[in-house]
């Protein structure tokens, strides 16, 4: 049985990526994922402001006065010794990731606009890291800044990064666009090679004890695979690049559900969290079983067959099932 896939034209031996997670931080812990099935691994996002905090500190320790540096933002981040990895040691995690793991190890940035920390991609590249993906997390919170401003940057970052390397940069992006399969395509005219469904979006929570607002992040479950779904139906019959499915993978019927809809890959982080590295394996078992009780010899078979693609009016058809679904709930 072939399990084997092609992701952003990395030859995967099955389509179970390790999404970006703290599960990188160590080589052991990431060799433990590799003996488990895992085809390639996502490290844990290095920020725009990180980067940028770094570019800033160089430039005031020469002609800047300290006090000046970075005012008025700079609150509002995690200090540079917060993050556990700081832009230097990411690239040397990278180099000893490469020099343990057969797998591929790709890299994660993540940033939302033009700006010259989109140049540290050449020293991702250079540190050994066999793809980018570019998380494009950005939420609108000024009134006066439109969609399209929105996303012309967004592009413009996809170009500005894919230009200056030679290995492939995957774009993961968030459902909240107003025709993501029109911006999923400016994506990959721009020069990402593979698209990610879908980032999430944290939601703050109000402490009524302490009137404030706090960060709250929930593991995923599957009932988030039905958003992901929808628009790999969409998306894979029309983009050339691939297409990896992240959130709300959880079961071995979750990995062929993306797959039918078009996936060429799915990220599990979730459910790594819950049940440790084993579950990698079980899934694939789940998976093989799957496919040895329906005759599919091949992944690849599998593929697209639940996608748009054979729908003459694809835009009718989701319109039809909407309103059937709201006739069946009033009976």
């Amino acid at each position: 049985m072939n399990l084997a896939t092609n992701y952003l034209g990395l030859k995967l031996k099955n389509p179970l990526i390790v999404g970006a997670s703290p599960f990188c931080d160590e080589v052991d812990g990431a060799s433990r994922l590799e003996d488990a099935g895992a085809a390639a691994i996502v490290m844990r996002s290095l920020f725009e402001e990180q980067i940028d905090h770094q570019q800033r500190s160089m430039s005031y320790l020469l002609d800047t006065n300290p006090g000046e540096a970075f005012s008025g933002a700079r609150e509002f981040f995690p200090a540079y010794t917060d993050y556990p990895l700081t832009p230097n040691t990411y690239l040397e995690q990278i180099g000893h990731l490469k020099s343990t793991l057969k797998i591929p190890v790709i890299a994660s940035l993540n940033g939302h606009r033009p700006g010259a920390w989109t140049d540290y991609a050449h020293k991702l590249e250079s540190a050994g890291a066999d793809a980018i993906e570019l998380n494009l997390y950005h939420l609108i919170t000024d009134p006066l800044m439109s969609g399209k401003q929105v996303e012309d940057d967004m592009i413009e970052t996809v170009h500005n990064i894919s230009s200056v390397v030679k290995i492939p940069v995957a774009a993961k992006i968030s459902p909240y666009h107003a025709a993501p399969a029109q911006f999923a395509l400016a994506l990959e005219k721009a020069g990402a090679k593979g698209v990610v469904l879908f980032n999430r979006f944290y939601q703050p929570d109000f402490d009524l004890q302490e009137l404030d607002v706090h960060p709250h992040l929930t593991l995923s479950d599957s009932s988030e695979l039905l958003l992901r779904l929808r628009w790999l139906a969409v998306l894979s019959p029309h983009l050339k690049g691939s297409l990896s499915c992240s959130g709300g993978v959880h079961r071995a019927e979750d990995i062929i559900k993306a797959l039918l809809a078009g996936a060429h890959t799915v990220q599990l982080v979730s459910q790594l969290i819950k049940e440790g590295p084993r579950v990698l394996t079980q899934l694939l078992l789940g998976m093989r079983r799957w496919m040895e009780e329906r005759d599919f010899e091949d992944i690849d078979v599998l593929r697209g067959r639940l996608n748009l693609k054979r729908c003459p009016n694809p835009a009718a058809h989701e319109r039809a099932n909407y309103i059937k679904v709201l006739q069946s709930r009033s009976r």
